[in-house]
């Protein structure tokens, strides 16, 4: 059995085999997410990749596969490299202590739909409605409507993935985030299980969470492939 360590370095496979085993396509030794849960992928053995990246563009128009440091092999004349997108694993090393002034609430399945608004909103692109699924929401509520929000996205019997850090644009810059992901971090820990997440290489919200007690560990990137 592998250790925290090994899954890391390659998280959406483990989750795939782990977890989220029920959301599972394989194609070739290529393991991927039902498209309409979520559109990544993941692979150790990279010449396997052309055959299984043909296959999912049959059901997915845009999909990534996520790497810490390997290159797929795509056949061209049926799939394209939109971008590679440079990003990083950060994962909690001491939960430095946050005071959570707002009312932070679990989000039911009857927020799907606001939840799905609120993220294409902030960024427009690839979330699933179906990507509530993969772990619990929460919310922060003002003025009656729900303005600000993270989830969890990939995990293991060892660890859960801090994702869908969103906040409205009319209520940025009040801390919402930052409280959210306190609280998603705090849940995680209930579980005994180890808090991560993923954002761009610069992004800065990285000083946030490093504020929050999260380091980073290591490179994590994403391949964006869309059908020819």
């Amino acid at each position: 059995m592998k250790n925290l360590k090994e899954k890391l370095k390659n998280p959406v496979w483990y989750s795939l085999n782990e977890t989220h085993n029920t959301f599972l396509l394989e194609f070739d030794g290529v393991q991927f997410y039902q498209p309409d849960v979520c559109v990544f992928g993941a692979f150790f053995d990279a010449s396997k990749t052309t055959k299984a990246l043909n296959e999912y563009s049959k059901i997915a128009d845009k999909f990534f596969l996520v790497t810490e440091n390997q290159t797929p092999i795509i056949d061209t004349k049926n799939v394209i490299l939109e971008k590679k997108i440079d990003g990083c694993q950060m994962v909690l090393e001491n939960l430095v202590d946050l005071e959570i002034t707002e009312n932070i609430v679990l989000l039911t399945d009857d927020y799907i739909d606001e939840i799905y608004d609120l993220i294409w909103l902030v960024m427009p692109g690839f979330y699933k409605r179906r990507g509530f699924e993969m772990g619990k929401y929460f919310g922060i509520f003002k003025d009656s409507k729900l303005v600000s929000i993270t989830g969890q996205r990939m995990q293991t019997n060892d660890f859960i993935e801090v994702s869908g850090v969103v906040t409205h644009p009319n209520y940025t810059k009040r801390g919402y985030a930052k409280q959210l992901v306190a609280y998603t971090t705090k849940d995680i820990l209930k579980e005994k299980k180890t808090p991560i997440l993923h954002t761009n290489k610069g992004n800065t919200a990285i000083p946030i969470y490093e504020k929050i007690g999260y380091k980073l560990t290591r490179d994590m990137n994403w391949w964006l492939f869309r059908k020819k």
